[in-house]
């Protein structure tokens, strides 16, 4: 081996030996990037290396993502065994009018992972507090505006197609989850401002136990106390709620959160409206990507023998929500390690891990996709004892295995774009591949030929497939220097609001 720097000396001893390699710092292995060509043998220590760093922040991500959703896959669960027309109403709130409010929230809590992991990169960290209360406010502004639409559900659900009795149903439950809707426009930010500094294992205890308290709580109210679809969407509310204590009473009381969070500032509000913009881009960036799954259920509803195949979709789509929750946690892990080394300045190791994340991701999709393929009948006994609805699903079970692999690539790269702050550009994807291409080809293969239901979903894989492409091409491309050089001006700019703003009110 040629002689290197000293500072090289650990990590090359760590990649020729078959130790563990050593806890090193970012620094140096961007240096060692940067500087130095890479020996095939050394590969696999570096990927080691990469991959630790990214499942300590993935692994627990994804239990708070996956058991995020379970409260909702749960209600559906025990709704479903209240009858067909429960479920298709339960499935049709859930999907039509929460489905909206979620790709909302969850789009604008995107920009939190950007500029709150971006500024903890650059040791920012009194900025992440105020950024954090920012997007609450926003957030909770969303929320009003959005109490309409649930209060108003069956209306909707009826003007754009569902039958009388479907709409009925679904309003009982959207109204009932009203309560929700504003402890999802806390907890969003709230988890993002905690992930974004590395957080994430208290995050997951807490999901955890408010999941098991929630299976509980519901089998109580909808089976013992008999309170039907009222009481399983109130039980739902609850558990959010509680999850909003939980979270904001570690923010206040840990140790973790001293530097992070300062207290409650006026500042938050006076400094909107750049950060509002980028929220703006956020959301519109995967409200297209959520709505775009959730429109073809709604379409599915419109076809012949509607509550069949609602149920079918319903059950599909909640098993590939199920995936994507879970590919949306190792994204959510992706985008934190990519903005902090950008807020770090650190290009090499921010590429090094977007090649790390996308190659775990595709791996863990075969595996899914598998599971789904041997298991196609069991899948849809969990939600229904209807022998027409299992049989349906089984049909599809093929089209979902698909859209399952497409999900370990297509969420990884939409978290490196939110990682990235390229939430405006890949909204003009989402725009073209989903709504000019994906929806009219489902639209027409679903009610213009005999595929149905089938028809549709392969509308929704062309979509996804064009939209993946598009993004491979637009992370292939990038300048890593030149992400850098964008983080660091954002930041810059927000340091300048702050002290513009300190000064006015030391006047």
């Amino acid at each position: 081996m040629e002689p290197v720097e000293a500072e090289y000396q650990p990590l090359l001893l760590g990649l020729d030996s078959h130790s563990r390699i050593p806890d090193l710092s970012s620094e140096v292995i961007e240096d060692f990037l940067a500087h130095r060509p890479v020996a095939v043998r050394w590969w696999p220590r570096l990927i080691a290396w990469e991959s630790r760093l990214l499942w300590l922040l993935s692994g627990a991500s994804i239990a708070v993502s996956i058991f995020n959703y379970m409260l909702s896959f749960v209600t559906l669960m025990f709704t479903g065994h209240l009858g067909a027309l429960e479920l298709a109403g339960a499935s049709i709130a859930s999907v039509g009018i929460q489905g909206l409010a979620y790709g909302i929230m969850l789009g604008m809590a995107s920009a939190v992972q950007t500029v709150c992991g971006q500024a903890y990169g650059a040791k920012k960290l009194s900025a992440m507090g105020i950024i954090c209360q920012r997007a609450i406010v926003l957030h909770l502004g969303a929320a009003i505006l959005l109490t309409f639409v649930y209060w108003y559900s069956g209306a909707i659900l009826k003007a754009i197609g569902q039958s009388e009795s479907i709409a009925e149903q679904g309003q009982i439950f959207a109204r009932g989850i009203i309560l929700q809707l504003y402890a999802f426009a806390i907890c969003c930010p709230l988890q993002r401002f905690l992930q974004a500094q590395n957080i994430v294992n208290p995050l997951a205890y807490m999901s955890v136990g408010v999941f098991l308290l929630h299976v509980l709580l519901t089998w109580l109210v909808v089976y013992v106390l008999d309170y039907g679809l009222l009481g399983a969407a109130l039980t739902l509310s609850f558990s959010w709620w509680l999850l909003v204590v939980l979270n904001s009473l570690y923010i206040l009381l840990s140790p973790s959160c001293k530097q992070t969070w300062t207290g409650f500032s006026a500042q938050a509000l006076r400094g909107i409206w750049p950060y509002f913009k980028l929220t703006v881009a956020s959301a519109v960036m995967l409200c297209l990507e959520i709505w775009y799954n959730q429109g073809l259920v709604l379409i599915s509803g419109l076809l012949p023998n509607p509550t069949i195949s609602l149920d079918s979709i319903s059950i599909c789509m909640n098993y590939l929500n199920w995936d994507m929750q879970f590919m949306l946690g190792l994204a959510a892990g992706a985008s934190v390690r990519i903005s902090n080394e950008l807020g770090a300045a650190h290009p090499m190791v921010a590429k090094f891990s977007v090649l790390v994340v996308n190659g775990t991701s595709i791996l863990i999709s075969i595996i899914f996709s598998a599971i789904v393929l041997i298991f196609r009948t069991g899948l849809s006994k969990l939600f229904t004892s209807d022998a027409e609805v299992i049989d349906a699903v089984s049909n599809l079970t093929p089209l979902l295995a698909i859209s399952v692999f497409l999900n370990g690539i297509q969420p990884i790269l939409s978290g490196v774009a939110i990682g990235s702050g390229w939430q405006g550009v890949v909204a003009y994807v989402n725009l073209a591949a989903y709504y000019v291409i994906g929806l009219p080809i489902g639209c027409v293969l679903g009610f213009k030929t005999s595929l149905g239901v089938a028809g549709i979903w392969w509308g929704m894989i062309l979509g996804v497939l064009l939209q993946t492409a598009a993004l491979i091409i637009l992370t292939a491309r990038t300048n890593w220097n030149a992400e850098v050089e964008k983080a660091v001006e954002r930041l810059k700019r927000s340091a300048a609001e702050e002290a513009a703003l300190n000064l006015v009110d030391n006047i």
